[in-house]
C-alpha cells in the first residue's frame, strides 16, 4: 500500500505541495443514488414538488458544491473546473435516482474530490426538497466511477 500523502514524515496532517506538478488536463466522474417511496418519484418526475424542480436545483448545487470543494474538505486544493456535468437518471424500477458528475480542469491535481463532493450535494438537495413527505429517502453508492490525467493516469472503477 502506498504512504498516505496528506501526513507528512510526523505523521501530521498537512495540504500536498503541488507546486512542482504538471498542469494536465483531469477528469473525474463519480455517481451517486438516493431511493424513495414510488409516490415522491412521480412528485419529482411530474414537476409536482412543494419546492419546484427537483432535479434542476439539484444540478445547481451540484455545480456550486463542485466549485466549493476546497471550503468543505480541509486538506483540498482549490481549483479552477473547466466544466462541471451533471446528470440524472431516474430509475423507475428501483424508485431511486441516479446522479452522475463529471468534472474537468486543465491543473497540477485532479477533480476526484469536486466530483464526488458535488453527487453528495445534489442527492442532499433532492432529500432536502422532498422530505416534508419522505424522510425516509435513502442515499447510497456515492463512488468515484472514473479519472484521468496526471501522473498517475487513468482509473476505472472495476
Amino acid at each position: 500500500m502506498s504512504k498516505l500523502t496528506h501526513l507528512n514524515a510526523q505523521g501530521q496532517a498537512h495540504m500536498v505541495d503541488i507546486g512542482d506538478k504538471a498542469s494536465t488536463k483531469r477528469i473525474a466522474v463519480a455517481s451517486g443514488d438516493i431511493s424513495m417511496l414510488p409516490a415522491t418519484l412521480q412528485l419529482i418526475t411530474q414537476g409536482d414538488a412543494k419546492k419546484g424542480d427537483v432535479l434542476g436545483i439539484a444540478r445547481i448545487a451540484a455545480i456550486q458544491a463542485s466549485k466549493k470543494t476546497s471550503d468543505l474538505i480541509p486538506l483540498c486544493h482549490p481549483i479552477a473546473l473547466t466544466s462541471v456535468k451533471v446528470h440524472f437518471d431516474v430509475l423507475q424500477a428501483e424508485s431511486s435516482i441516479r446522479c452522475q458528475v463529471t468534472c474537468e480542469t486543465v491543473g497540477p491535481t485532479g477533480v476526484e474530490m469536486e466530483a464526488l463532493t458535488a453527487v453528495q450535494v445534489a442527492l442532499l438537495t433532492i432529500y432536502d426538497m422532498c422530505k416534508a413527505v419522505d424522510r425516509g429517502m435513502v442515499m447510497r453508492d456515492i463512488k468515484l466511477l472514473e479519472k484521468h490525467g496526471g501522473k498517475s493516469g487513468d482509473w476505472v472503477a472495476g
